[in-house]
């Protein structure tokens, strides 16, 4: 098996264009939201639709991320690490991904419940899902796509202090494989 500090241990330069991407886009809607929701009519709608169309490409990004995870498998784990750990890693990318579908398309969902697309940065709109007219059900989806982002929030914290603790306390170098030049600690 290769040792963690071997380029074959690296994710793929897609994986990691992809992966700092998706985490760059996700706290930049995050702080979107967030300051949407103290304000109201226009000036809430200055943000919430950068706040839409970031999520769109998200999703986007998201898809694009499996497919090249399924034409590029990632680097083999650390032969060390525990079972647990290695489960647990597993179960938090699945969730990861999982919510990085559901959360973006939940609110496309609701802006279509609402008979509206997704204006895409001034540059377009994109349509509304064929979905029912029904602004008590968009509101109703969108309090899940707002609930979801708890879940998000506890995994990214799990993500960031796993890498931190094998990379710091294991010295193992597992940022390395996600951050270019940067090697064994």
């Amino acid at each position: 098996m290769a040792t963690i500090n071997t380029p074959q241990a690296r994710y793929s330069m897609g994986a990691i264009i992809l992966h700092w991407l998706i985490a760059i886009a996700i706290i930049v809607n995050w702080r979107l939201a967030e300051t949407a929701e103290h304000l109201e009519g226009a000036a809430a709608a200055a943000y919430m639709n950068p706040h839409k169309a970031l999520g769109i490409t998200v999703l986007l990004l998201t898809v694009i991320r499996i497919a090249w995870r399924l034409m590029n498998p990632p680097p083999p784990m650390d032969p060390n690490y525990a079972t647990w750990e290695r489960m647990l890693a597993k179960v938090v990318h699945a969730i990861f991904y999982i919510l990085l579908i559901s959360i973006p398309l939940l609110g496309w969902i609701a802006s279509s419940s609402f008979g509206r697309g997704v204006d895409m940065f001034g540059i377009f709109e994109l349509f509304a899902l064929p979905v029912a007219n029904d602004p008590d059900a968009g509101k109703w989806v969108i309090g899940i796509h707002k609930a979801l982002w708890t879940p998000m929030m506890v995994l990214i914290i799990l993500h960031i202090l796993g890498a931190l603790k094998h990379h710091v306390i294991d010295k193992n170098g597992e940022l390395g494989r996600m951050i270019p030049g940067l090697g064994k600690r």
